[in-house]
């Protein structure tokens, strides 16, 4: 895979392209939100309350712990429920969070990531995605591009909601 301590893009993005010369293919989608990354981080690192907020985990379960077995249950719009069981490749608390599985028994390998870009003391820009690569990546990114860019926009937005709404929360509480 291409990353380094943030996920890379191919060539374009800086990355370099994998041996066999195919670009990994990167699905993703970005989002705004007005609260700090703290609160963002707060939400992601608790993994057994994403069933309360999140549409397409509607159960995570596991530790934010570099090769750590996350045990998640994947929704995405327009396709069935399944398990998945990635491993955690990297972690930096307050960053990203990146996690890898293979799909079609390996003849495509994925690096699922968030990423948090602070721009202000409460304000950020969340990144959630999947690059892949590997012989079938591009088969089964357009086979399911679709449905992953809904279910990461659904995933933003309602990340988005949780984060701000507890940040306006805090925010009364302390007035």
């Amino acid at each position: 895979m291409v990353f380094g301590p943030r996920l890379m893009q191919g060539p374009a993005g800086g990355g370099k392209v994998p041996k066999g010369g195919a670009v990994p293919i990167r699905i993703e989608a970005r989002i705004g939100v007005q609260a700090p990354a703290a609160v963002i981080w707060e939400l992601l690192g608790d993994l057994p309350t994403w069933a309360a907020w999140c549409p397409i985990y509607p159960r995570a379960e596991g530790l934010l712990r570099i090769n750590e077995r996350l045990s998640l249950t994947l929704a995405l719009p327009g396709l069935p429920e399944r398990e998945i069981t990635p491993r955690v490749i990297d972690w930096m608390p307050e960053e990203q969070i990146l996690w890898a599985d293979t799909a079609w028994r390996g003849w495509a390998k994925s690096v699922r990531y968030i990423e948090v870009d602070v721009l202000s003391e409460t304000g950020c820009i969340i990144a959630n995605g999947e690059q892949f690569e590997g012989m079938f990546s591009e088969l089964f990114a357009e086979k399911h591009r679709k449905a992953m860019k809904k279910g990461f926009i659904a995933f933003n937005e309602a990340l988005k909601e949780q984060a701000e709404t507890l940040w306006q929360d805090r925010q009364r509480k302390a007035r």
